[in-house]
């Protein structure tokens, strides 16, 4: 397992647990008591962790990881529903607008041999990636710069969306749920996705299991303006079911 993969499956299991110990990262992972401590003593030093005796500590009990840091884990169903929400571009579609994350990432990256299509994005890695495809149009918004998710947010990045009409917006989340809807960790970066959202004729949220009923801090949208979810067989039944209830399509792949 690379190191890469081994840090974002430590930080996973610290915003669920709280805390983890060396013994027991080294056992799941398969990988010495050494490189167990080098590992967490690099996620210290990037202040994302505390070390304690036998193990480490979040800084907070649920924080946001760092996109590099994410994708560790559901790479496979990322990219298959990346594949699946691609085909939503079709006859009819010229403009897409895709919000940041790691799964719209991969979705970028589906589209990347599409001729004459219009690609809208707030995503500076999604933006570096599609840049020097001359067969794609790219329009970048304004913003502050989120080290966290590498997206641009704020009012520059709302102004920029303002006047475009986007055939399909495909948005990534921390969490969906039909109390909560579409929730992201940032507030700023909830009101930016929102207004990218708004100048879409259609929304496909895309999302893995895991996010399938949680709710982050902030409400990006309600249930009630979104169009499909397409995510995958992990995704809690009950809890599709809700949102089916609510009036949105569910696609699993």
């Amino acid at each position: 397992m690379r190191q890469e993969e081994r840090f974002s499956l430590i930080l996973e299991r610290l915003s669920e647990k709280g805390s983890v110990g060396v013994n027991d990262l080294s056992g799941d992972l398969g990988v010495s008591l050494a490189s167990i401590r080098r590992d967490l003593q690099i996620l210290e030093n990037q202040r994302l962790l505390t070390r304690t005796h036998g193990g480490a500590v979040a800084l907070n009990m649920v924080y946001e990881l760092p996109l590099r840091y994410r994708g560790g884990r559901h790479k496979e169903e990322k990219r298959r529903i990346a594949l699946e929400a691609a085909e939503r571009v079709g006859a009819g579609i010229n403009s897409v607008g895709l919000t940041g994350g790691t799964t719209t990432t991969e979705v970028a990256r589906a589209l990347m041999e599409r001729s004459g299509l219009t690609i809208v994005t707030n995503a500076l890695n999604i933006a570096s990636e599609l840049a020097l495809r001359p067969n794609l149009k790219l329009l970048v918004t304004g913003g502050w710069a989120r080290s966290e998710s590498y997206e641009l947010v704020g009012p520059l990045a709302e102004a920029s969306l303002q006047g475009l009409n986007l055939d399909l917006a495909i948005v990534g989340v921390d969490g969906i749920s039909a109390q909560g809807g579409i929730t992201t960790h940032d507030v700023v970066e909830a009101r930016t996705n929102r207004a990218m959202l708004d100048r879409a004729g259609r929304v496909v949220v895309v999302a893995d299991g895991s996010k399938v009923g949680r709710m982050a801090f902030a409400c990006i949208a309600p249930v009630t303006v979104l169009g499909e979810l397409i995510t995958d067989a992990s995704a809690n039944p009950g809890e599709l079911e809700r949102l089916r209830e609510a009036g949105m399509v569910i696609t699993i792949i």
